[in-house]
């Protein structure tokens, strides 16, 4: 008889096996459950492999500031929301601080000289620093390496040359940037020692999900806010008068589809046969009636068409952009019910504002003629184009705004592009011969500056981050404390940690640990 096989097993990984907070014991999370805030959720509407009680265990810790710590940065992406426990907290309006204050800096074009002169002063060796740029009375250290926190030397002097508004006990910020990964819209440091209850968005979307008093809450404040502004820069409703956009702004639904941290799953799978549009969320489908106009107010969405058994890909929808208006307009004009031409799925996550058709047809229909077919175009191209897009949807590309491409039935391999890459910036080349082709065409290991940086969620310094000028994504090598975040988040692996080196060529190390001194490198379209 044969010996019996032994089949090996594991756990699988489930949600909370990394809890947000190390320090969130029964008698912390006893405490939050017994303040106002937290005891008007109602726990009995979470379901049981969700209670609210290891949401607050697991999703949410808490943080301490002491005064002139910035907490939230002006311009950052975040993803987490705080609730103010303890202590006084200001919002800088605008015009905000200083780039300086913010762990930023400017990126300057070189003259010829100064471009000319790399000729004779390049390095031997790569990264090489003669010494480090002294930016530590910035900083404060936080408890894990990375967490280094931003402080403001001189609170009272900003208290008096900027308009500042106060949060204190109880209040809620954060939470917008946090669900719909777009920019910080203002600055904000601790007055006082201040104790913040930080929620990741995890657990800010199922609190949001199940208790419908938060949902209410950030869909308030989000009106307030925000919602009007957008709307506002909608050329559609931008001749509405004040009471209309009020009653626009009021009957508009604000949704949300996909996964936030779509990165990441991407990271693991794009190595995989792509599932395409099958296996993205639906937002509206080909045959369906349709109920409102949708607007994309972040992240991307697909428009394809039913094609045998499949779907074929007809175009991409980006920030702000709008889907289903012709059949919405044709239903009005003819006084019939219509069916959407297309469907719509979201590629990763998606922030979606649906206004409802009764304002249109009240305030907008009567007043333009027949739009225009968006996808009439898309769908008489060649079968070659449409390849092409689904290629560039599927592989994330469309989050990109710079790419850099090489015709491979021209290139030699020579390498020459990559060593003029290098001998501009430092003896590191910030580009790679290497990435996802179609045909003949590669896109290299490039940063692509996207539309959706992902890179900057987590970095603790704000060392990347966008420039004022152009837009573009760069890294302030004075500020990089070498955290590896912003790498390690990158679906494209187009951020690369470079050890720094002495002029004699020894590696730099870290003379607690001696580990080396890591900064984060990536294109910086040669700024």
């Amino acid at each position: 008889m044969p010996a019996t096989e032994i089949i090996p097993t594991i756990t699988r990984p489930q949600r909370w096996d990394s809890p947000f907070g190390p320090d969130m014991t029964d008698a912390v999370v006893d405490r939050l459950l017994a303040r106002s805030e937290i005891a008007a959720i109602e726990a009995g509407k979470f379901p049981p492999q969700t209670p609210l009680r290891e949401i607050l265990r697991n999703d949410t810790r808490i943080v301490r500031f002491k005064p002139g710590d910035l907490i939230v940065r002006e311009g950052d992406y975040g993803n987490s929301a705080f609730l103010v426990l303890s202590g006084k907290v200001r919002v800088v309006l605008a015009p905000g601080l200083p780039r300086e204050m913010l762990g930023r800096s400017e990126a300057r074009e070189k003259n010829w000289w100064q471009a000319l002169s790399q000729l004779w002063k390049n390095r031997r060796v790569p990264e090489v620093r003669e010494k480090t740029t002294d930016t530590q009375h910035l900083y404060r250290s936080g408890r894990t390496p990375g967490e280094g926190r931003v402080f403001l030397q001189d609170v009272p002097a900003i208290l008096d040359e900027h308009r500042t508004a106060l949060l204190q006990d109880g209040a809620l910020f954060g939470e917008l940037a946090a669900l719909g990964r777009v920019p910080r819209t203002a600055s904000m440091f601790a007055e006082t020692e201040s104790d913040l209850l930080e929620i990741r968005w995890q657990g800010l979307r199922e609190i949001r999900r199940f208790d419908p008093g938060w949902r209410r809450l950030i869909e308030e404040k989000y009106r307030a806010n925000a919602l009007r502004i957008h709307l506002r820069a909608t050329p559609l409703f931008a001749g509405l008068d004040e009471a209309a956009l009020e009653q626009l702004a009021a009957h508009t639904l604000f949704e949300t589809y996909g996964t936030f941290d779509w990165h990441v799953s991407y990271k693991h799978l794009h190595r995989e046969p792509v599932a395409g549009p099958a296996a993205e969320p639906v937002i509206a489908r080909q045959g369906d009636h349709p109920d409102g106009l949708l607007l994309i107010r972040a992240g991307f969405a697909r428009v394809t068409t039913k094609l045998g058994n499949g779907e074929r890909t007809l175009t991409y929808l980006g920030t702000g952009d709008h889907y289903g208006l012709e059949e919405l307009y044709q239903a009005w004009r003819e006084n019939r019910a219509c069916e959407l031409e297309t469907s719509l799925t979201a590629v990763g996550y998606v922030d979606v504002l649906r206004v409802p058709t009764a304002i249109l047809e009240q305030h907008i229909f009567p007043k333009i003629s027949a739009p225009e077919k968006n996808f009439a175009a898309a769908a008489a191209r060649p079968l070659a184009h449409d390849s092409v897009l689904e290629w560039l949807v599927d592989e994330r590309f469309i989050n990109g705004t710079q790419a850099m491409l090489i015709n491979l039935d021209r290139c030699t391999r020579c390498d020459d592009c990559v060593r003029a890459c290098a001998s501009t910036h430092e003896g590191n080349p910030r580009f790679r011969r290497q990435g996802h082709t179609f045909e003949n065409w590669m896109v290299t290991n490039a940063c692509m500056h996207c539309a959706d940086p992902v890179c900057m969620i987590g970095c603790p310094t704000g060392a990347i981050h966008r420039s004022e000028q152009a837009g573009i994504v760069v890294i302030n090598d004075d500020t990089c404390v070498g955290c590896s975040t912003c790498a390690n988040s990158c679906p494209y692996d187009n951020i690369v940690m470079a050890a720094l080196h002495a002029p004699d060529g020894k590696i730099l190390r870290d003379p607690k640990d001696h580990e080396p001194i890591l900064k984060a490198t990536k294109c910086d379209l040669c700024a």
